[in-house]
């Protein structure tokens, strides 16, 4: 076991990035199909093609999974994966050709670099030229080159987000894994003790302030006026279970769960969180056993992509500021 998502026979995952930009988009391949589910528990969110992860879509089955940065405009990019998995005859058959089936979600990156850069299709067909069964590279590339946690007061007081990527082998073979991509308005906390391992940092940049504190004491500020206050987390979920729709979208749903166990506060009216679930194979297992494996591979993918995290001498990120507590 890698500890990856890509521990999932049938999944590739690639990056790409542009750090001058700050920005990059991250593919998840499924080229033989997989079924999908999705869970939207933000207000946020920039999609596309998220019909065909519902019960009355008569698609049954999708190719990838593209997370990129560059908010709406990045949507853009899933040209690129489309122009990929075409070229090697991959999608839904329509008789003249296939039809690649790419649900994709962006983060908000724009307040990090260069607001006038986004990821395109010529990125994204990149990402899939790298993308590989193997390791996973973590922290702030492809979709976490922008990331960023802890904005209440604006990038200034901000931590670094990234990507990261998770593991865990269940009951007789069951294997899920999980990738997440952290750009949150609020912090990211340890699972077990609470503690705020990447988040708002206080006036003395050293510490950390509890962003749900703050929240439960009235301090916000409304709109997307001060851009930093753009977010989303979004998680993927992979299985080698083999589930019907509903049940994707289940496990999708007790997926969502971990992050709200390490992410707080999460699903605010300016974050777009979402989290995609993909079956491939065909092993037995139950359901509420995925989801539960779902839930702690998420949890821990967060954890890594802020322990990996790059802050670029821009911004701290965990490895700049480990070691140091929650202010009280």
């Amino acid at each position: 076991m890698l500890g990856a998502i890509t521990d999932v026979q049938g999944i590739r995952v690639g990056h790409a990035s542009n750090v001058d930009a700050m920005t990059g988009c991250t593919v998840v391949l499924c080229e033989e199909g997989a079924v999908g589910g999705v869970e939207i528990r933000g207000s946020a969110t920039g999609t596309r093609q998220l019909d065909s992860l519902y019960p009355v879509h008569v698609v049954q089955q999708v190719h990838a999974i593209l997370l990129t940065g560059g908010s709406s405009f990045g949507l853009d990019a899933v040209g690129g994966v489309m122009r990929y998995l075409e070229e090697k005859g991959k999608g839904f058959d329509v008789g003249v050709t296939r039809v690649p089936i790419v649900p994709a979600a962006v983060i908000f990156d724009l307040a990090f670099g260069d607001y006038r850069i986004r990821p395109d299709a010529a990125m994204a067909y990149e990402a899939c030229l790298h993308a590989s069964a193997g390791a996973m590279e973590e922290g702030s590339i492809g979709v976490g080159t922008g990331a960023t946690v802890g904005k209440l007061f604006g990038l200034e007081r901000a931590c670094k987000g990234g990507v990261g990527t998770a593991s865990l082998e269940g009951k007789a073979g069951v294997v899920v894994g999980a990738l997440a991509a952290v750009n949150a308005l609020g912090d990211v906390v340890d699972g077990r003790t609470g503690a705020i391992l990447a988040g708002l940092r206080d006036e003395k940049g050293i510490g950390f302030v509890s962003t749900a504190d703050l929240l439960r004491q009235g301090i916000w500020k409304e709109g997307f006026g001060n851009s930093y206050k753009g977010n989303t987390t979004i998680g993927v979920i992979a299985t080698n279970v083999a589930l019907v729709r509903e049940d994707a979208i289940k496990v999708a749903q007790m997926a969502h769960n971990g992050l709200a166990r390490v992410i707080s506060p999460i699903n605010t009216t300016l974050d777009g969180d979402i989290v995609f679930a993909l079956s491939l194979g065909q092993h037995a297992g139950d359901v509420n056993h995925v989801g539960a494996l779902a839930e702690a591979a998420v949890m821990e993918a967060v954890k890594r992509a802020i322990m990996k995290a790059d802050g670029f001498g821009i911004i701290p990120a965990y490895r700049d500021l480990k070691g140091r507590t929650e202010s009280p």
